[in-house]
């Protein structure tokens, strides 16, 4: 049986869309998530989970910090490592999502009241903080949880934590 190509015109557009690895390096997908942050309100729902949009917005800029180097995690037992590079390497290869419920890092738990419009504003600018880092070629090559990164994981890993939380609150 021979693969097919992503692209081939009698696939449906849900299975074509699920062969593509979005990437926050990608003008594209990165004005998408720019849009999708802005569609934000301060009553918008979540599907499930604790945060409220506030709180998931605030989570969301923390863990854009990770690569920025502006936030450090502490460090893991050998067991959770391999679970975590584990989890990257079958995110990239069935190019799933991020389960819902999932456990953090204490330090990327945010269960206290934010601004809603400050934390809008800021996850944008923390967002194009992440790009200039990137651009200038300054992602580390290593995370805690998922090991050795390289940029294009980094951007593949961060653009599905934010499409799993803008997901959360239907946007």
């Amino acid at each position: 049986m021979a693969l097919q190509p992503p692209f081939c015109p009698h696939r449906k557009p849900e299975e074509r869309k699920r062969l593509v690895k979005k990437n926050l390096h990608h003008p594209t997908d990165f004005e998408e998530i720019t849009r999708r942050i802005s569609r934000l309100n301060k009553n918008s729902p979540g599907k499930w989970g604790k945060m409220d949009v506030c709180q998931m917005m605030r989570h969301c800029s923390c863990v854009l910090k990770i690569p920025q180097q502006k936030i450090m995690l502490p460090r893991i037992n050998l067991l959770f490592r391999i679970i975590g590079i584990t989890t990257k390497k079958e995110m990239q290869l069935f190019n799933n999502g991020i389960p819902r419920n999932m456990p953090t890092f204490q330090k990327l738990i945010i269960n206290f009241e934010c601004d809603f419009d400050e934390e809008q504003q800021n996850l944008l600018k923390t967002l194009d903080d992440y790009l200039v880092h990137f651009k200038n070629g300054s992602l580390p090559d290593h995370h805690v949880l998922f090991g050795k990164m390289e940029e294009k994981d980094w951007g593949f890993l961060e653009y599905k934590h934010l499409d799993h939380h803008l997901k959360q609150f239907n946007v």
